[in-house]
């Protein structure tokens, strides 16, 4: 198999990175991603993103009546890569997960509505799935969605956690529960605006140092116009939109500066007055850090292979994520080990390695395994899924 990118990818590819070498504003591009950038709006990044609308480079893969280009999906791979490697604002939730969703089942007015915002980088969406008592089980959320017939739509209370983007996302992707008799037929998609009153927004600080929020309903109306498909066939919907957050929202690139960083000061650093690099342990360590980088970028190409044939790749998603996952941990592990006691010294400190980002990273990479679905769900999904073994108790 040829795991090369064409010339045209290539060449779309160079022309990404000049695009980028131009734009090294600290407002828009983060070349440490443990500072967050992505999870902080800002007017530059809102400019930043609609910047690359006017290139066309949003919803690239996207059918033509919709704003799109039909370009292969190695064109979007590609995009996201090159931004992820400079820390830059990423098409993420709204091309990813909520366009390309609502292209598979939602309404004309829909349709209408969002896809051109999204396309133009317009629109801002957070996605609530997780409640209180319905975490990795996302498929038992309570959020009670009531027939309010009278005004034609659904009356939402209850509350949703874990909302990353809440603070400053224009629209909530949420389900919630319409029909109590089925657990996992009984769940719809919804579409709200965060400016709704009856929404209240309440920040939690993750040990990553990373905001996410937890949102209350209040007697919260949305109207019939605003349900995402088919009425309780949200979790359909929403396991097609976690293959694709797991793919979309996980690029590899982060992880590759991380790896560079290391290598890079493994090189030059000294322990006890002798090269740290010609230590056989930590020589070790740097080359299965660099074999193990290798085995990811396969496995996401398997995932990439799958939405290439417009499938939706649910196990080798579930195959990237947990091998991402455990390899983001082991780099940060292995890094703080080379560095010593050093290496628990914060970002800003005085002469702490690399700048403190593996401190940080050590912590954040346990978040990761939990946001989009835990490294648990996942080994779920392989046996049962993709090697067919039956469900434990």
């Amino acid at each position: 198999m040829d795991f090369e990118l064409g010339e045209a990818e290539k060449g779309f590819e160079k022309e990404v990175e000049q695009f980028l070498a131009g734009r090294r504003s600290p407002e828009v591009m983060d070349p440490t991603p443990e500072q967050l950038s992505q999870t902080v709006d800002t007017p530059p990044k809102r400019a930043f993103m609609r910047e690359l609308a006017e290139r066309g480079w949003l919803g690239m893969s996207w059918p033509a009546e919709y704003g799109g280009q039909e370009r292969s999906g190695l064109f979007d791979f590609v995009l996201t890569e090159a931004l992820s490697r400079h820390g830059a604002p990423q098409p993420g939730k709204g091309v990813g997960i909520v366009g390309k969703t609502l292209i598979r089942h939602g309404s004309e007015k829909l349709r209408a509505e969002f896809l051109p915002q999204i396309i133009r980088g317009e629109i801002e969406f957070a996605i609530g799935y997780s409640e209180p008592q319905a975490g990795s089980d996302a498929a038992a959320m309570s959020l009670a969605a009531t027939r309010d017939e009278e005004n034609r739509g659904w009356r939402l209370n209850g509350t949703k956690i874990w909302t990353t983007s809440a603070h400053f996302a224009d629209w909530y992707w949420l389900g919630a529960r319409t029909d109590t008799a089925s657990k996992h037929g009984g769940i719809t998609l919804f579409l709200l605006p965060m400016t709704h009153p009856g929404l209240t927004i309440q920040p939690t600080w993750t040990i990553g140092d990373e905001r996410t929020n937890q949102v209350f309903f209040d007697d919260v109306f949305v109207s019939d116009d605003y349900v995402v498909g088919e009425l309780n066939r949200g979790w359909r919907y929403i396991c097609e939109a976690l293959d694709l957050e797991r793919f979309a929202m996980m690029p590899i690139g982060p992880l590759e500066m991380k790896v560079q960083a290391l290598t890079e000061w493994v090189r030059t650093a000294t322990r006890d007055g002798r090269p740290l690099r010609e230590d056989p342990v930590v020589r070790s360590g740097i080359a299965q850090i660099h074999a193990r980088l290798e085995c990811a970028r396969m496995l996401q190409r398997r995932v990439i292979s799958e939405a290439l044939k417009d499938r939706v790749p649910t196990i080798e998603s579930s195959m990237y994520k947990l091998y991402m996952n455990e390899l983001g941990q082991h780099v940060a592990r292995e890094a703080l080990d080379m560095m010593g006691a050093g290496g628990t010294l914060r970002v800003g400190a005085a002469d702490a390695p690399v700048g403190g980002r593996f401190e940080r990273s050590y912590r954040y990479t346990v978040v990761d395994t939990i946001g989009g679905g835990t490294s648990e769900v996942q080994k779920n999904i392989i046996a049962r899924r993709g090697l067919g073994l039956p469900q434990s108790y």
